[in-house]
């Protein structure tokens, strides 16, 4: 019998304390320490459960997280804080001992001379170099293990294992009919992490091979289930791209988001006056990053949930060849009602559906459901146990044949 399971959470924002939400009704744990820079923050997500302690801790470096791994006999580290701290807090995982997971991969790079043509250094690079070290360790680095990339890419494995034959398409899809009363531009998630993925050069997967092309290109009408309907969705830099074709056989990967044209043209001025960068410049005597300065300027994600209204909707449009041999072409999904999610858990829709996912894999990982070594992404693991503990966790997910 494995040891009791001892999870390190570092970030206590929108994401983690929705978290702290879920797994408090969960036993497969034994505690939890929740930790942020700012240790306020931190108190206030543990102070929902006597499992949970609070701490402080610097996400930007590994000694930090290591000696707190350390500090508390730490099992799993769960990484909740934007991915420029990735490495750090994977690296620092790594040293105390501990198996890891995120929701976000390490940063890319854009080519030097061909960014809109050919990749650089890709989402996940430098975790996947490091793989053959965790295998040497025995340990476990679970990539990619949110909404999107997350479940998207366990929507993968299923349409993989139970559904196609053969697959020309894995395209992720990501929509909503969200609307933030009182804000005229008020984004759902951390403006951090949109800008970086909305303003990277996409990425795609083709016949064997990853190439990137312009933001916002190819430019398609998706209908959404459950009454959001048709959403314009565009490219974007993603996991998913990077993550399934390294599991799952595919011709094409793709990754497009519903951002909507203000949304997309807020992005395009932010970029064009350099509001985007994240070097410091000098203001006053005082550093700051462009970009940290944007987010502080903006409504905290994590404080939208009482005047936001609809739905957000995360899923894997598939096209191929089904298991009778005829043409298939097939929508999996998952929806959640920011109204149920508020009166359910008290967290918006948008943080608490990339927070249960990993809850949900830390539980299968506890009771050896789910297991393995190495730096995986969800593709290599069974779907249907996961997508059946979702459901149980009262989040069913859906499947639509268009």
């Amino acid at each position: 019998m494995s040891d009791p399971m001892r999870i390190l959470l570092v970030g206590a924002g929108g994401v983690g304390a929705a978290f702290a939400a879920i797994a408090k009704r969960r036993d497969f744990f034994e505690s939890i320490v929740i930790a942020d820079y700012n240790e306020a923050s931190a108190r206030r997500a543990a102070a929902v459960d006597d499992r949970f302690t609070s701490a402080q801790v610097d996400a930007s470096s590994a000694d930090s997280v290591a000696a707190l791994a350390r500090e508390h006999s730490i099992t799993h580290v769960m990484n909740a804080v934007d991915p420029r701290f990735v490495m750090p807090i994977f690296e620092g995982a790594r040293a105390a001992g501990a198996d890891y997971l995120d929701m976000a991969m390490s940063l890319s790079r854009p080519h030097p001379d061909s960014p809109y043509e050919k990749t650089g250094v890709k989402l996940g690079d430098e975790q996947f170099a490091a793989s053959d070290a965790w295998v040497g360790d025995g340990r476990l680095a679970l990539v990619g293990i949110g909404v999107e990339p997350g479940l998207s890419d366990v929507f993968a494995r299923y349409a993989a294992d139970h559904l196609f034959a053969e697959i020309d398409e894995l395209g992720t899809r990501d929509g909503s009919n969200l609307t933030v009363e009182g804000y005229d531009f008020a984004p759902s998630f951390s403006i951090w992490t949109t800008i970086e993925e909305c303003l990277n050069p996409p990425v795609i997967w083709q016949d064997g091979a990853w190439f990137t092309t312009e933001p916002f290109s190819e430019p398609e009408i998706f209908d959404f289930p459950e009454g959001i309907g048709p959403v314009e969705c565009v490219n974007v830099e993603h996991e998913e791209v990077l993550l399934m074709p390294r599991w799952v056989d595919c011709k094409r990967a793709t990754f497009k988001y519903g951002l909507g044209d203000e949304f997309i043209e807020v992005l395009k001025v932010l970029h064009k006056v350099g509001l985007d960068r994240t070097d410091k410049v000098k203001v006053g005597g005082v550093e700051v990053s462009p970009r940290d300065v944007v987010a502080a300027c903006l409504p905290n994600p994590a404080d939208l949930g009482p005047v936001m209204t609809g739905k957000t909707c995360a899923g894997l449009w598939v096209t191929g060849t089904g298991k009778d041999g005829q043409p298939r072409s097939t929508y999996l999904y998952h929806v959640v009602d920011n109204e149920w999610s508020m009166q359910e858990y008290g967290h918006q829709c948008v943080v608490w559906q990339t927070a249960i996912n990993p809850v949900v894999a830390l539980e299968l990982l506890a009771d050896g459901t789910w297991s393995g070594t190495g730096v995986l992404g969800p593709e290599a693991f069974d779907a249907v146990p996961f997508l059946d503990l979702l459901t149980a966790y009262g989040s069913p997910w859906g499947i639509k044949e268009l």
